[in-house]
């Protein structure tokens, strides 16, 4: 009987301890600041977009996603589930945060999501900024648009 008890109260101590560490395990998981999770959950909420790059806040809990077509999209986590947007042209509004690593933004159509985002760097909150106002020039057209202006002059 004393044998029976011992392995009970064995038991059940290893049973409480892999139950807590399911539960540590699962709140590490809450952030997406894994790409490859940002990537599967994004193409399941929109499975025609392609995206071309994607930007992580410092904090894990959003991601900016630019698209093919020089869009941008947004994905937030929001406890079990994770959300995503496709922004539209005109219905945001964007500001550098004084620290200069942030944006504070205002959704005009998800109002739930606004606020204030901070990104590892401040030259990442400007990528993002130009994404989302749609004024992202790469390399091959800001070329081209030097070579436009010095035949020009």
């Amino acid at each position: 009987m004393g044998v029976a008890f011992g392995i009970l109260v064995f038991g059940g101590i290893i049973g409480i301890s892999w139950y807590f560490s399911r539960l540590t395990e699962q709140e590490d998981a809450k952030d997406l600041s894994d790409v490859g999770l940002a990537i599967m959950e994004f193409g399941r909420a929109f499975p025609n977009e392609a995206l071309r790059s994607l930007h992580t806040t410092a904090d894990g809990k959003a991601v900016f996603a630019r698209l093919h077509d020089n869009r941008a999209g947004f994905m937030r986590n929001m406890r079990g589930h994770y959300v995503c947007h496709i922004i539209e042209k005109g219905r945001l509004q964007a500001q550098m945060l004084s620290q200069g690593a942030g944006l504070h933004v205002v959704f005009a159509d998800y109002p739930q999501h606004n606020g204030d985002y901070i990104f590892s760097s401040a030259d990442e909150a400007a990528e993002v900024s130009l994404w989302m106002l749609s004024n992202y020039l790469s390399d091959s057209d800001l070329q081209t648009t030097d070579a436009l202006q010095g035949k020009l002059q």
